[in-house]
């Protein structure tokens, strides 16, 4: 894909403050697991925290190709990072395509700044990514709900201020009848559980999120109630964009990695890279990551172009991503030998996460059941 002078801008601006503010830090944070709050901070200050949030609203009105092309900057870097970036985006644009006037004054301007960050939180224990099982509930109570339930596995869950929870209120009729609603940090009886111990992604703060009890108003739905289904796509489809991209920057660090160790390894008074099966390995990976940028960048374009959007070419571009970046991650800690097995070089970091991305907003085996039924003209759902 030929990409604009807009697009490389904001690719470049992302790439250098990525190398600069937060590739120091990565490692760091992965092996304390701490939350990456200085390099989110930075991203604030440079405009990436509202990067498709229309310049009407204060963000910077990008398109979906650059959101995928900064999202992948800072994966090359961090991908807990990224991933952090991600979610709190999710938020954002949420706020932007689904919010009431009174909702996107009061919360935008601190979020788009950094100074305050979003969580998505979608998935339950008992759910995983089965979105219309999903149990927490909203009670009607005069002029507010009553929410009770529980969600697992949402990042930056202790570090966010700004929730936007998926459940169902009291007047669901269908497993389709949800409801997204806004919670903020600070809201009574809501509370926080286990922080999930992951073996990759460690700086993203997973973790559970309970309510007992919480009193919330109706005026915090995000959209009309019953209606995230048909709402909530419009901002959630950037997740799938998202774990892409993250999936190309980590697939990118580790051919770049792979490509200049075999360049300077020498074995014997001969590179490594003189070698036929070295050869071919860099071969296959930097062809598969290819192929997965292009299919990840055209599904991106798809996206603002095409009305109503496709999801098939998003599912697909996740599936494919996800799994080309343990694949070549794998391939890369190979290149590098007995060395690459080390915690002391970022290889083994790049294939932690890499397999956690398989894991995140939707599994490969759901992609591939709703991938199928599209392709065979049946409902994904």
């Amino acid at each position: 894909m030929i990409l604009s002078d807009a697009q490389k801008k904001i690719q470049a601006e992302a790439r250098d403050l990525s190398l600069k503010e937060i590739a120091p830090q990565a490692a760091r944070v992965d092996k304390e697991g701490s939350f990456p709050l200085d390099g989110l901070n930075k991203l604030g200050a440079a405009g990436f925290l509202g990067l498709t949030v229309p310049q009407a609203l204060g963000g910077r009105g990008a398109d979906s190709v650059s959101f995928v092309l900064a999202i992948e900057a800072v994966a090359r870097s961090c991908a807990s990072t990224a991933l952090v970036f991600l979610t709190h985006s999710l938020v954002t644009r949420a706020l932007a395509v689904a919010g009431n006037d009174e909702q996107k004054q009061k919360l935008l301007p601190a979020m788009i700044a950094g100074e305050k960050l979003g969580a998505l939180a979608v998935t339950e224990a008992a759910s995983g990514s089965n979105s219309l099982a999903i149990a927490t509930k909203a009670v009607a109570d005069g002029d507010s709900f009553i929410v009770n339930g529980s969600k697992a596995l949402i990042t930056g869950a202790e570090q966010a201020q700004v929730y936007i929870i998926v459940l169902r209120t009291d007047r669901a009729q269908t497993p389709l009848d949800l409801s997204a609603i806004i919670m903020e940090k600070g809201t009574p009886n809501f509370s926080f559980g286990k922080k999930a111990d992951f073996m990759g992604l460690c700086g993203a703060s997973n973790g559970d999120l309970v309510f007992k009890n919480c009193q919330v108003p109706k005026t915090n739905l995000l959209g009309p109630e019953n209606g995230y289904m048909q709402v909530g796509p419009a901002y959630a489809s950037h997740s799938m964009l998202g774990m892409a991209a993250i999936s190309l920057g980590i697939a990118q660090a580790a051919v770049d990695a792979a490509t200049e160790h075999a360049k300077t390894r020498l074995n014997g008074e001969k590179p490594i890279s003189s070698y036929q099966g070295i050869q071919f390995q860099i071969a296959e990976m930097t062809t598969s990551l290819a192929a997965s940028r292009e299919l990840t960048y055209s599904a991106a374009q798809q996206l603002d172009s095409q009305q109503p959007p496709s999801p098939l070419p998003l599912y697909m571009a996740k599936l494919n991503a996800t799994e080309m970046a343990i694949d070549v991650a794998n391939k890369a800690l190979q290149v590098y030998g007995g060395t690459g097995y080390s915690r002391e070089l970022p290889l083994e970091r790049y294939y932690r996460d890499a397999r956690g991305l398989t894991l995140h907003f939707s599994n490969s085996e759901k992609l591939k059941e709703m991938v199928g039924k599209m392709l065979l003209g049946l409902p994904p759902i």
